[in-house]
């Protein structure tokens, strides 16, 4: 059995899809990687459904084959059963090598993942829990580990990356930033199902549908079993705490004739599960030294299941950071100020988007065009859906990234929460009829994210940018490079 060692270049804490993504990454690119991961794999995991944005991490992983041949049910795409508006989402319309994902067991999913970057070369080391880091100034520098047998010690390292997930070792314990959301303190409450219906004609797609006072997912993990889950705000499970959970989960189902039908004919085969305020963010995703990548940074609602995007894209952002760190081509500076305007960049597009989703009087012509909105390419001349999909499947993200452009989304989304905040400090405003609808609609769309998160235009990221090839890094804006076609590196 391997040891660990006394130092390693790059310490990476925790072995989800945020850690074994980042671990695998920079040791593709030769440096030397350590993980120490709290529970022994596989292990549960709730976030069950996928985007088509997984399919460029796993290629850069070099993991792409092993994850086809698991087996895992494919993923066309969505069905939305929202407020009064019922309509399909086909994976299959976007551009590219994007058209479809995965609904993926997570205990097998992340195993996959893990047991991947041990043949890359990480040092992997499960069952270990950091104990406590150490600090040269406010630059971490080292971490004392235990193991279940007694086993301890200490690792030093020069670059920090914590993917801890919920526990947020280095924004819990001591940078004290995490802030959770007011809106989104929700509760979801799920369990796993045998022998129900699908959905006609898009077998493997997720079903989504709202009740007046949330909304309900239904994930098929495989030929039989489907994950049916609901997502109500803490306070309307708070309203029910005299019954029991397996009944405030069967009434929230009884509102939704979509998953109400799905159900009929199975049976419910798992233990009812409960997690709450598992919606955060930090007000800083990385400092000197350190990144912090996936939930241990922030996490979002999970309806437009964000959670395994964000978390393998910001691990891309940090490994491309620390890879061009370490060779000398930008500095800790300017890594910093990338990864957490990139970071934060995508991760407000889906609060603000949904934040949208959450009006559900709106019609799905409404959402499509908030999605031309927090795109900065131009689909008004075409299909408005197809704004909607490279959103919600996370290609925007990984497109923005990779051009050499100013950060227009920022800097959008500063200014209609600048627009929200000065309108709502006039109350009387709000009271008269005659307001615009315009502006009605815009305080009505903000007031989920008012008085929780706030920020400035932001414009460029420095003229910095990630490419993939001929290897990972982060490089400068050039004429030849602002010239060049738009895409992926």
């Amino acid at each position: 059995m391997s040891i660990i060692p006394n130092s390693t270049q790059i310490l990476v804490i925790g072995g989800g899809p945020a850690g074994s993504t980042a671990a695998t990454l920079l040791a593709r690119e030769g440096f030397d990687v350590t993980l120490l991961e709290r529970d022994v794999f596989p292990r549960y995991h709730i976030g069950e459904s996928l985007l088509p944005s997984a399919l460029e991490i796993f290629d850069l992983l070099g993991v792409r084959e092993k994850v086809e041949a698991q087996g895992f049910q494919r993923k066309p795409g969505a069905y939305l059963e929202w407020g009064k508006e019922k309509w399909s989402l086909n994976f299959g319309e976007l551009t590219g090598d994007h058209t479809y994902s995965f609904q993926v067991r997570r205990a097998e999913f992340d195993h996959l993942l893990l047991e991947h970057s041990k043949s890359q070369g990480v040092k992997v080391f499960e069952g270990t829990e950091i104990r406590q880091i150490s600090f040269d100034g406010d630059r971490p520098c080292s971490a004392i580990w235990s193991q279940s047998n007694g086993d301890k010690g200490e690792i030093s390292f020069k670059y920090l990356i914590d993917a801890s997930g919920r526990a947020g070792i280095m924004s819990t314990r001591y940078l004290k930033n995490r802030h959770q959301h007011n809106v989104f303190q929700n509760m979801a409450i799920w369990g796993y199902w045998k022998n129900v219906k699908r959905l006609p004609g898009q077998e493997g797609a997720i079903a989504v549908g709202s009740i007046p006072e949330g909304w309900l997912w239904g994930i098929p993990l495989d030929e039989e079993t489907m994950s049916i889950g609901v997502v109500i705000h803490k306070t309307a499970y708070k309203e029910r705490r005299t019954k029991k959970l397996e009944e405030i989960y069967a009434d929230a189902i009884a509102q939704c004739p979509l998953i109400q039908d799905m159900i009929a004919p199975g049976e419910l085969v798992s233990d009812v599960k409960v997690e709450q305020d598992y919606s955060y963010t930090s007000d800083y995703f990385c400092g000197s030294g350190y990144f912090m990548s996936g939930d241990a940074a922030c996490f979002l609602d999970p309806l437009l299941s964000s959670g395994v995007h964000l978390a393998t894209y910001s691990a891309l952002l940090a490994a491309a950071s620390i890879t061009s760190i370490l060779r000398g081509e930008v500095n800790e500076e300017q890594a910093a100020n990338f990864y957490d305007k990139s970071y934060r960049q995508a991760y407000l597009r889906f609060l603000v988007f949904v934040s949208a989703f959450y009006d559900q009087n709106r019609g799905k012509d409404s959402y499509f065009w908030e999605a031309q909105k927090l795109s900065r390419h131009d689909f008004s001349g075409a299909d408005l859906k197809l704004a909607f999909l490279n959103l919600v499947s996370g290609v925007e993200d990984l497109v923005d990234v990779q051009e050499a452009l100013p950060d227009l989304v920022v800097g959008e989304m500063s200014k209609r929460i600048k627009e929200n905040h000065n309108l709502r400090q006039d109350k009387q405003v709000l009271k008269d009829k005659s307001t615009d609808a315009a502006i009605q609609n815009n305080a009505q769309f903000f007031n989920a994210v008012e008085g929780f998160f706030s920020l400035t235009a932001a414009g460029a990221i420095d003229g910095v940018y990630v490419v993939t090839k001929p290897r990972l890094g982060l490089a400068h804006t050039s004429p030849v490079r602002e010239l060049e076609p738009s895409g992926l590196a």
